[in-house]
Parts: structure tokens; C-alpha cells; sequence
């Protein structure tokens, strides 16, 4: 009898940590799912920067060489460019982000310029890829070769995960909307059976 009670017993302490640990995961992807642009925006801005850093020497990377990379700007092989549209790309969605309610992100501007901000970047990083990458300099160098395709790529998938988080915000806020939508039209019939109660007992 102690052994059925002892192994009961521990088979609802065990259920309840599944509910619990369930629950957790749960309350944690809602909270990615609701922070993702904001976490998308610091990770197109930190690491285009970061993989640049790890192709250059990051001791030579100063508001000096900067300004020298910027000056002798050549769209054939500087890469300068690409991290500061990964920065312009992110500042732009955000501000729209940060100006929008739940209406606008539904139907106003914020999933319309987030596709052209990342359409635009990716033509540019596309059109850009061949130059760099025919290079003679490059196919001497495995390490670097491979750090910026990293860069090329992530840049590209980054693009593409703007677009993808726009669009889930832009149906999420459309689902909002409708269900406001029901709940109005389900409580108004009764609305207006109340008042016109209250003006016959009124008659």
C-alpha cells in the first residue's frame, strides 16, 4: 500500500515538472517571438561588424582606417559597405517598428519598408559578391575567403529574416484585429437587446 502512495506520489511530482518545464518553454518562445525584432536588429548590426573585424586585423579597425576605407571607397572590393547597411538597414526597421501600433503593423508601413530595406541590401550584396569573390588577392587566403562568405551570407540571411519576422508581426497583428472584430460583433447584438429592454420598461 506505502509503495502504491510512494510511486503515486511521484508520478504527479513528475507530471508537474513536464507542466512546469512545458510552461516555461512556453512563456519563453512567446517572449522571442514578441522580442525578435529587437533581437534581430542588434544581431544585423553586431554581426556584419564582427565577422568585418575578423577579416581585417581588428587591431587596424579605427575611426582613422575607417575614415581611409570610406575615402577610398571602391564598390568592386571595399567591404566597409556592407556592414553600414546592415546598421542603416536595422536603424531604419526599427523606427518604423517603434512608431507603429498594432493597427499599423498590420496595415501601415512597417512590413512595406522592411521588403524594400531588404530587398535593396539584397541586390546591393549581390551584386557586389562577384566582384569580391574574383579577386586574385582572395584565393590566396583559405581563412579570409571563408570569413567573408560568412559575411556575404549572413548578411543575405539577415536580410531575409527581417522580411520573414515582418510578415509573422503583420499576421499576428491581422488576427488581433479580427478577433477584436468577433468579440464587438458577438457583444453588440446583446448591447443593444439591453437597451431596447430599457426603453420599453421606460414606455
Amino acid at each position: 500500500m506505502g509503495f502504491f502512495l510512494k510511486e503515486e506520489k511521484s508520478r504527479k511530482q513528475l507530471l508537474r515538472g513536464v507542466k512546469t518545464v512545458f510552461f516555461l518553454v512556453t512563456m519563453l518562445i512567446s517572449l522571442l517571438l514578441f522580442s525578435a525584432p529587437v533581437l534581430l536588429v542588434i544581431a544585423d548590426t553586431l554581426l556584419p561588424s564582427a565577422l568585418l573585424s575578423a577579416a581585417v586585423s581588428p587591431a587596424s579597425l579605427s575611426l582613422e582606417t575607417l575614415y581611409i576605407h570610406l575615402t577610398n571607397y571602391d564598390f568592386r572590393y571595399s567591404l566597409i559597405d556592407i556592414p553600414l547597411i546592415s546598421i542603416v538597414r536595422s536603424a531604419v526597421i526599427v523606427c518604423v517598428y517603434s512608431l507603429c501600433d498594432g493597427p499599423r503593423l498590420y496595415r501601415g508601413p512597417y512590413l512595406a519598408i522592411t521588403a524594400v530595406c531588404s530587398v535593396s541590401s539584397l541586390l546591393f550584396v549581390s551584386l557586389k559578391a562577384p566582384f569580391v569573390f574574383t579577386d586574385p588577392l582572395l584565393e590566396r587566403g583559405g581563412y579570409i575567403r571563408a570569413v567573408l562568405m560568412t559575411l556575404f551570407i549572413s548578411s543575405f540571411l539577415l536580410a531575409v529574416a527581417h522580411i520573414i519576422v515582418a510578415y509573422k508581426i503583420s499576421c499576428r497583428e491581422r488576427r488581433k484585429l479580427l478577433v477584436y472584430k468577433i468579440d464587438i460583433e458577438s457583444v453588440s447584438p446583446h448591447i443593444l437587446f439591453s437597451l431596447s429592454l430599457a426603453q420599453m420598461d421606460k414606455s
